[in-house]
């Protein structure tokens, strides 16, 4: 997908991240840009010594993006490191480089995962087959979520939702997307204070939460890579792009799980989850409450960005119209 975001280099420029990355001998075999990304520019690489490689360039650090968008390339190399190291299926981070003299940004290279993203072939399954893949993911979010955190929130530079409480951290979150809203003049459905009035009416709910687990918070089906086998089914090989990732509330981690999907997919989830043995969560009235705020979060995150990314035309239109209308339904259900 095109965008604003993507920091497009040359030949010769990759050439040096390379050598930046792997030596003065390292050089490329071939390469081709990957196209299916929202934010970063991702390039696979296949070096001459034959290492198959992913290189992701973070977006330029002077263009206007969201208020929690700061560093996001760090925040991607802590979580692969950090969810690597707990046993989770995430790609490797090869080599990372936030010094900027290069191309102006930070930069990174992960070892390549077999697989396809899920969204590009769950309709070449059975449900059978579909359903076992997404219990695969459930379970490794389990496991993602063992790991805790120092405070709550995005662990960004300067980031005023980085709190000792999920309460505060969560309230600072929706305060920043709120405060895009009003500086990049988004139409929302509805005046940005009743919004927040709204949502900080059901923050009690974010006190049962007592520890920050670390989120992925964007497990959409494309960031969900398998491997299938032919017959229906899939193995999970791999959970991509950590970018978006915060220590909070796992119960966050189901909102991008089942986004625009059937609600009714979320008890067989959360049983997959509960039966890997890292955690329990039960579908209580609170719990969906905390479900229905994080919901709200993230559709008016995908409301505002496209303000930051140049999406313009009649399908953008038609997109964000269905947002507020999926936006609404959600703010109803706290009324």
């Amino acid at each position: 997908m095109e965008s604003l975001t993507k920091l497009r280099v040359t030949e010769a420029e990759l050439g040096a991240l390379v050598r930046r990355g792997f030596g003065p001998s390292a050089r490329i075999e071939r390469w081709q840009e990957l196209t299916e990304g929202h934010y970063n520019v991702a390039y696979a690489i296949r070096l001459a010594d034959a290492a198959d490689l992913i290189l992701k360039i973070a977006p330029p650090p002077t263009l206007k993006l969201l208020s929690h968008e700061v560093d996001l390339m760090r925040t991607e190399v802590e979580f692969f490191r950090r969810a690597g190291a707990a046993g989770v299926a995430v790609p490797e981070v090869v080599f990372a480089d936030v010094d900027r003299d290069l191309v102006g940004s930070d930069f990174v290279f992960l070892a390549r995962i077999d697989g396809v993203a899920l969204n590009t072939v769950r309709d070449d399954l059975t449900p059978a087959g579909l359903a076992a893949v997404r219990a695969q993911a459930a379970a490794q979010t389990a496991r993602l979520h063992t790991i805790t955190g120092p405070a709550y929130g995005y662990p960004l530079r300067n980031s005023r939702s980085w709190q000792p409480t999920w309460r505060a951290a969560f309230g600072a979150m929706v305060q920043d997307i709120l405060d895009d809203a009003l500086r990049l003049g988004t139409r929302l459905p509805m005046a940005v204070d009743e919004i927040g009035d709204l949502l900080r009416r059901h923050f009690d709910v974010l006190d049962e939460v007592d520890r920050p687990a670390l989120v992925h918070f964007d497990l959409w089906d494309g960031n969900v890579f398998v491997l299938p086998d032919g017959t229906g089914g899939a193995t999970l090989t791999g959970l991509i792009d950590g970018e978006r990732a915060f220590y909070g509330d796992p119960v966050a981690e189901f909102v991008a799980m089942t986004l625009f999907r059937d609600p009714a997919e979320l008890p067989d989830l959360l049983a997959a989850y509960n039966h890997a043995g890292h955690a329990h969560i039960e579908p209580t009235p609170d719990v969906r409450r905390r479900l229905t705020l994080y919901t709200c979060y993230l559709y008016l995150i995908m409301s505002v960005e496209g303000a930051t990314r140049g999406w313009q035309g009649p399908e953008r239109e038609k997109f964000e119209r269905r947002l507020a209308e999926l936006l609404v339904t959600q703010l109803d259900q706290l009324r």
